[in-house]
């Protein structure tokens, strides 16, 4: 089974941060997103080149807060907005749990016309101090990434960093074969995104 990029995301403390670090990034408009009641986040949302989608989220402060960790770490994260989490997709979650046990739990979700099955670690902390991707199977026949109007950006290139990333490169090489995902050693763990644009670069991190 291989998988496939299927969304990148901007996490803050708030959504407000969240979009405003993206926009400036970007140089575009978010568009509208939506609450994800479970988990009491929401989002805003928009589409990429070549069937991606980015994706700015945050705790919901209109939404009281579960009993249970939230996904993507977002109870622990603090500090200024920043590229957060990368989420593959697959097409069997069950088998992507065998493979790949420390992801997390298989959660189902869903959000108006939209459901999928999340991998969701207990503790809502992903490994690898939170670059291990999320893993997502979606049971909606079009995904955002190939509804959303595309903004116009083409990701060139993600880059995963961080003092421990070639295991985890070589954890995920037998399932992701993807020449933009590049993983680079240093002792910061962070990620940057480079898209490309009718008016040159754009770089997120």
């Amino acid at each position: 089974m291989k998988f496939e990029l299927d969304h990148i995301a901007v996490a803050g403390e708030t959504l407000d941060e969240a979009v405003a670090h993206s926009e400036e990034a970007l140089g575009v408009t978010l568009g509208a997103g939506g609450q994800h009641a479970h988990y009491a986040t929401h989002n805003r949302l928009l589409g990429l080149e070549q069937d991606l989608y980015f994706e700015a989220i945050a705790p919901d402060p209109s939404q009281p807060k579960p009993d249970y960790p939230r996904w993507f770490g977002l109870d622990d994260f603090d500090g200024p907005a920043q590229l957060d989490k990368w989420i593959l997709r697959c097409d069997d979650i069950d088998a992507a749990q065998r493979m790949f046990p420390e992801a997390g739990e298989p959660v189902h979700l869903s959000r108006g016309d939209l459901s999928w099955t999340m991998l969701v670690p207990p503790d809502g902390r992903l490994p690898f101090g939170g670059l291990f991707p999320a893993i997502i199977q979606w049971h909606t026949e079009t995904p955002p990434g190939m509804t959303l109007h595309s903004a116009g950006l083409r990701l060139e290139a993600l880059t995963i960093c961080g003092p421990d990333v070639a295991a985890l490169q070589e954890r995920l090489a037998p399932v992701l074969d993807d020449d933009r995902v590049i993983y680079r050693t240093m002792a910061d763990r962070m990620m940057q995104a480079v898209f490309l644009t009718t008016s040159g670069r754009r770089i997120l991190t």
